[in-house]
């Protein structure tokens, strides 16, 4: 038994063989579809419109801006309204939007994430700079700054709102919240010396807020988001008083590109947006979307002097920017 057990073990097994087995070819992958160019109907260039007023307000200005700038260029566009400033801002980043208009603070921020390069600045009742402006109901009791715009002296004024509850459009929004609350600071009010606020996601909303009653204190906005609610709030401008407003230190609202829009269609586009400007039809259009007099080709330097004062003021960009 040992020398068949010893056997077993060095004798190599059997060969195990199997048929072959037939082959199949390969099947031949299919070369990827190119998408269609941008700026044909199959894919046309998203413009992201800013949510500083109504929805109604920007979609019946912003179409007609657009129609305007297909006839002009022969391109196809897209209007879309995201829902915040920081949602227009991501969408600038992710490919969704190529073209953006901007608030100042939203678009500093873009550009800080290379989502955003300016290449058209607002030109707004004859200047491209703006203020921000504290507002409340004339029988709220407050006392107005003795100028316009306030001195900084006068800054006091706003120790007025210590307690109160104020409106703000949107975190992102410079007029409409990052400089007010810079001016509430310096004043002396910290966080905790105002109620919660209410974010309204627009100017108009804000003055019809404190037009209202009830729901805030006082509102901060943009100089003067009073007028655009003229039409349905005729005794707006009675009934809703400038309590302080700042001095003009806030470039206008802009458009910027996205970076993954060919430079070509850049030069297209602000070519033929200066030439609607200088139309009838444009300077419609571009009154009824933001109540915009008129365009000026610039670069990101116009924003050089504003974020110096945002430095100075104290503001960490970074805790903005994630």
């Amino acid at each position: 038994m040992g020398k068949k057990l010893l056997w077993a073990l060095v004798t190599p097994a059997p060969e195990v063989t199997t048929a072959p087995q037939p082959t199949t070819p390969p099947v031949p992958t299919a070369s990827p579809v190119p998408p269609p160019p941008l700026g044909t109907a199959d894919n046309p260039i998203v413009v992201a419109f800013e949510p500083s007023a109504t929805s109604q307000e920007i979609t019946a200005g912003g179409q007609e801006l657009l129609d305007l700038l297909s006839k002009e260029t022969g391109l196809t566009f897209k209007g879309v309204i995201p829902t915040s400033y920081a949602a227009l801002t991501e969408a600038m980043g992710s490919g969704n939007a190529q073209i953006g208009w901007m608030a100042t603070f939203a678009y500093i921020l873009a550009h800080q994430k290379g989502y955003a390069d300016v290449t058209l600045i607002t030109n707004r009742f004859g200047s491209d700079h703006y203020g921000a402006e504290f507002i409340a109901r004339a029988d709220a009791g407050f006392t107005p700054a003795a100028d316009t715009p306030a001195t900084d002296a006068e800054i006091v004024t706003l120790m007025q709102f210590k307690g109160k509850r104020p409106c703000f459009t949107d975190p992102q929004s410079t007029s409409g919240y990052v400089i007010p609350l810079i001016f509430l600071k310096k004043a002396g009010l910290a966080d905790a010396d105002l109620k919660p606020a209410v974010f309204a996601q627009g100017h108009p909303q804000v003055v019809r807020a404190v037009y209202a009653g009830g729901i805030c204190d006082f509102g901060a906005a943009f100089v003067d988001a009073r007028t655009g609610v003229t039409t349905d709030l005729p005794d707006v401008l009675d009934k809703v008083v400038v309590v302080y407003q700042t001095k003009a230190l806030i470039p206008n609202d802009n458009m910027s590109y996205a970076p993954d829009l060919p430079a070509d269609l850049q030069t297209k586009i602000t070519d033929a947006m200066l030439k609607i400007a200088g139309t009838e039809a444009g300077k419609k259009a571009l009154n009824d979307l933001y109540q915009i007099g008129g365009l000026v080709k610039v670069d990101d330097t116009v924003y050089d002097e504003f974020r110096s004062y945002l430095q100075a003021s104290g503001v960490d960009l970074s805790t903005y920017v994630k």
